[in-house]
């Protein structure tokens, strides 16, 4: 059995880390892009906008949201997103310091 060895790292390069596997997937990285954009947006405009299934688009608007750079409120049968631009810009400058230092 493999067994990670993640906790062996220090706390602040496994935020950085957890943050670029969220941003991974250029259909994240097109989401985030549009939510800047736009103010808000509802999870079927995304499915219109992208060459994927709702499904698809609902489980990378979950792993967005598990790292808090979305964020997402239910209107009745509608989902609603928008970008959380000060965690964004949160991550970004923590990704961009750690490579500075280096």
């Amino acid at each position: 059995m493999v067994r990670s060895k993640k906790h062996k790292f220090s706390k602040e390069l496994i935020e950085i880390s957890d943050f670029a596997k969220s941003i991974s997937h250029p259909a994240r990285l097109y989401i985030i892009k549009l939510l800047a954009e736009r103010n808000e947006c509802i999870c079927g405009e995304i499915v219109k906008v992208t060459p994927l299934s709702q499904a698809t688009v609902s489980q990378h608007l979950k792993e967005l949201r598990k790292i808090g750079i979305i964020i997402g409120r239910i209107e009745g049968v509608k989902s609603c997103y928008c970008l959380d631009k000060k965690k964004l810009n949160y991550y970004t400058g923590k990704l961009i310091k750690y490579f500075k230092n280096k």
